[in-house]
């Protein structure tokens, strides 16, 4: 993923700005309670610091409302407080293709241009674009292990636990996130037409099947979004 993001950005002679969590962890802005511990909640803050850093008025984002039931509730152009805070009840209303984009200092505005685009949508359009895309999103052989109704694949921050069995299985990633929830699901789908059939005939949302961060509570990504998730 991270090549795919680095040849994009020389391909198209833009300037990339990286920051990261290990940045925020040496500023001592993330504590960790042990180098095991999921990352994902904590990305929030490494976010807030590189706007608050940049002055950034709008952030970009790819989020879609059939990824999860809190994203269902956004705007394509959502308001964020000066503290970097979601109120989905403080959104301003969007008739037709107009949208308020005025910020105060401090304030800025999430922009979901593909919102009203679906999992089949995206891969349609790779599909009709010959887009070049990681391969972590295509089937492949890997070693994971089945833990808590999900499949987590094995690597040097995911390893089996007492009664657990590591397995060699065909999977592919609906997502690409933080490796310690961040489950592929079993597929033999090896290119994007395949991925299309696949798509047409599952009832599980993208998050719903592969992050495990999202299963805890309904409302999960929801207060992390109020806490200046993207």
């Amino acid at each position: 993923m991270i090549a795919c993001r680095d040849k994009l950005a020389s391909d198209l002679g833009e300037r990339l700005i990286v920051r990261s969590l290990d940045g925020s962890i040496k500023k001592g802005t993330i504590v960790l309670k042990n180098a095991d511990q999921g990352r994902n909640a904590f990305q929030s803050v490494t976010l807030l610091e590189t706007i608050a850093e940049f002055g950034f008025d709008a952030c970009i984002g790819g989020a879609r409302r059939d990824e999860e039931k809190a994203r269902a509730k956004e705007r394509i152009f959502s308001f964020r407080d000066e503290f970097g805070q979601w109120d989905p009840k403080n959104q301003r209303p969007e008739l037709w293709d107009t949208y308020n984009t005025r910020v105060h200092a401090g304030e800025n505005i999430r922009v979901f241009p593909i919102s009203n685009w679906t999992e089949m949508d995206i891969w349609e359009y790779i599909a009709r674009e010959k887009l070049y895309i990681p391969d972590i999103y295509y089937a492949h052989e890997r070693e994971v292990i089945r833990r808590d109704n999900g499949i987590l694949p094995v690597s040097h921050l995911v390893q089996p636990r007492s009664g657990e069995t590591v397995e060699k299985m065909m999977v592919r990633f609906r997502t690409v996130g933080d490796m310690t929830c961040t489950c592929p699901v079993e597929s033999h789908a090896r290119n994007a037409q395949e991925i299309i059939e696949e798509t047409a005939i599952t009832r599980i949302t993208e998050r719903g099947a592969t992050r495990m961060d999202d299963q805890t509570s309904e409302a999960s990504m929801e207060l992390r979004k109020k806490e200046g998730y993207f």
